[in-house]
């Protein structure tokens, strides 16, 4: 039996073990924030520019989604280059060619140009990120997990956010802008090229067939797909969209960063929420509201304030929509299925992510910026019928059995290793107190 005491002792040495933890990271957590402040600049940056270039919408729709494309890709090289050269050199290496291509934009003016620099700059990311997390998830113990992964996603999150800010400090139509990415790219090499700390070992990844996946649960993967079409088109093509109403610099960074923010707020409260209810009838609410207010921005002239409120609405119900689908697929598999199912939910979003800005630009061409939010709308519409079907068909899952909640992030595959959630139960010491990390 587990005394007060024991408890007490056991919450004290968790709080002690993810403090140490993070003080060893913290070099990478510096990197991780660099990337992810040069990144968020980047993409909102290019599609300001592009509009200003006159490139056709279709164009933009090409350019950004070939991010996608060569993110993917990455995935898949990057487990082989780490292990063949080390972290270490890996990421230096691809932040040195991601910090180069961004200067390139500003040489080479055009969409097909464009298109190479973005699929090469996905691949570097995948890259960096796969370096990055792979690290952490060796620095990290069965106890702290949770709490690394959760600073982990405050850092890029916040970070993005803050990269929206920086398109302020110039002119979008001048040099300084890239410029200023490839310069915060690069420092991202110095934490982690001076780090004292171990690299960690080789880089398994596995996937699950996407047809057993399917067979397993059919809402996650629907769902992982729906999202990556929904936030892959918005990361797209959501600057695109504020700078052909007339947004000025100022108030296209206000707008994405409100996004932004939404969905971080909204993270918890929805995972909680589905927690203690089937998760397919959130999926299914956030669904509807989606389309609900992405037809509201697309139709209506609300004003700057009315289109700051919705765009915080909007991105607090698309931004939590792939975790939740990872959280209803994870219901549904055994604990050691939960990485490899994840990574190919995660191959999926990806896929989704890249198809997103391609159809909402076609969207935009024939409806006007507002197609943006339609062509979502759309999305929503048949990803909520096709949620509602799948209710129908097949009862609810027992609350009792679902895991809790952890937001995740859309980065590589081998992030999932650190969530609590695939850990089996008896992985833990026996007589272990549960302890919620804050």
């Amino acid at each position: 039996m587990i005394t007060e005491r024991d408890a007490q002792k056991y919450e004290s040495r968790f709080h002690m073990s993810a403090n140490a933890t993070l003080i060893r990271i913290f070099a990478l957590l510096l990197g991780a924030g660099a990337l992810n402040l040069g990144l968020g600049l980047q993409a909102t940056l290019l599609g300001v520019r592009a509009g200003i270039e006159g490139f056709s919408t279709n164009a933009i729709g090409f350019v950004m989604s070939a991010y996608y494309v060569g993110f993917i890709a990455g995935t898949f090289l990057s487990p082989k280059l780490i292990n063949r050269v080390g972290h270490i050199r890996t990421f230096s290496a691809l932040a040195s060619l991601a910090s180069a291509v961004a200067l390139c934009y500003i040489l080479f003016v055009d969409p097909i140009s464009w298109m190479v620099f973005r699929a090469i700059t996905g691949i570097c990311f995948a890259g960096l990120a796969m370096a990055t997390e792979s690290w952490l998830n060796e620095k990290s113990t069965n106890i702290n997990r949770g709490t690394v992964l959760s600073v982990y996603m405050v850092v890029i999150l916040s970070a993005t956010a803050g990269g929206q800010m920086l398109l302020n400090l110039a002119e979008p139509g001048g040099h300084l802008l890239f410029v200023l990415v490839s310069i915060v790219i690069s420092v991202a090499l110095v934490p982690v090229a001076l780090t004292t700390s171990a690299m960690p070992v080789q880089i398994h990844t596995t996937r699950m067939s996407l047809g057993r996946l399917f067979g397993r649960t059919p809402v996650g993967v629907i769902g992982c797909i729906g999202a990556g079409v929904v936030i892959g088109s918005f990361w797209s093509l959501g600057a695109v969209y504020a700078h052909a109403i007339g947004l000025s610099t100022l108030k296209i960074s206000i707008f994405m960063t409100l996004v932004i923010g939404g969905g971080v707020i909204s993270q918890f409260p929805l995972g909680r929420l589905s927690d203690h209810h089937d998760r397919r009838y959130i999926i299914f609410g956030l669904s509807v509201c989606i389309a609900v207010v992405g037809f509201l921005i697309a139709v209506l002239n609300l004003g700057l304030v009315g289109l700051f409120v919705l765009a915080s609405l909007y991105g607090a119900m698309i931004l939590p929509l792939y975790g939740l689908a990872i959280a209803h697929a994870n219901d549904l598999m055994e604990p050691e299925e939960f990485v490899p199912a994840s990574a190919a939910l995660l191959l999926l979003y990806g896929i989704g992510a890249a198809t997103g800005p391609i159809l909402a630009a076609v969207a935009m061409s024939h409806a006007g910026p507002g197609g943006l939010f339609l062509s979502s709308a759309t999305v929503a519409v048949i990803l909520a019928a096709f949620v509602a079907f799948r209710i129908r068909k097949k009862s609810i899952l027992p609350t009792q059995t679902q895991s809790d909640f952890v937001p995740a992030p859309r980065t590589t595959s081998v992030i999932y290793e650190m969530d609590p959630r695939s850990e089996s139960d008896d992985e833990a010491p026996e007589g272990t107190p549960e302890v919620t990390p804050p």
